[in-house]
């Protein structure tokens, strides 16, 4: 039976608030990716994947809203790494005066997800639209990496994002109370991150994961938006 989740619609409904995009000014971090770019990191990873389908490892916000064609899907465990809300946002699902936070993939455990074909026939295609979507900007130009995933007991290469990012400077290691904390309070242009909390917690209980450290998570985020609001 589906655990019902205590951070609930009506509670990610009070941290949501309408936020203009805004317009910063240049930052060596954040030049955009060009069109150009793109024409030169899909052909990229397709040579160095080879012939035949792509897979795609999804963990996060992929999960809830791929924003891509797939054609099979299926459970995958990757050994060696594990979600966490580590990657600080100053934009988007946050702000300067409140930043926000997103998941990554960092170092030791284990994560559950599931697995995306591409079919070769239209890997480029799809891949433009992913990269796109998970690198808008020449910074993370490499936040992609290959990893081997376990598949019903089957080894299979996959293409991740944002795996191993300690180096970023936008690399934090909050405790899980920190993380609450933010998490409850953030929101951009692109939503709230309590929004992006419960999507993915919601999607994973959907698909048979249970996630103990995001179960964890929405209790705390749900408690500070309840302090927070008096509701």
């Amino acid at each position: 039976m589906r655990r019902k989740l205590v951070l609930t619609p009506d509670l990610v409904a009070l941290v949501e608030r309408k936020v203009p995009q805004d317009h910063p000014p240049p930052d060596p971090d954040r030049v955009p990716m060009t069109d150009a770019d793109y024409a030169e990191a899909v052909p990229a990873i397709i040579a160095q994947h080879g012939p035949g389908s792509i897979w795609v490892f999804a963990y996060g916000s992929l999960l809830w809203n791929p924003g891509f064609t797939f054609t099979d899907r299926r459970h995958a465990t990757l050994r060696g790494w594990h979600r966490a809300f580590c990657m600080q946002l100053s934009r988007f699902r946050g702000s300067p005066e409140q930043p926000g936070l997103m998941l990554a993939l960092d170092h030791g455990g284990s994560c559950k997800g599931e697995l995306y074909r591409i079919d070769e026939a239209t890997a480029a295609t799809e891949l433009d639209k992913l990269l796109r979507r998970e690198v808008p900007f020449r910074r993370i130009a490499s936040g992609w990496r290959w990893v081997d995933v376990d598949a019903g007991g089957a080894q299979q290469r996959a293409l991740t994002f944002y795996a191993g990012m300690r180096c970023d400077r936008f690399y934090v290691d909050l405790p899980i109370h920190a993380q609450a904390h933010m998490l409850a309070r953030a929101a951009g242009f692109g939503g709230s991150g309590a929004a992006y909390l419960h999507n993915t917690v919601m999607k994973l209980e959907e698909l048979g994961i249970h996630d103990s450290y995001l179960w964890e998570l929405q209790h705390l985020v749900a408690a500070e938006i309840r302090q927070l609001s008096g509701a």
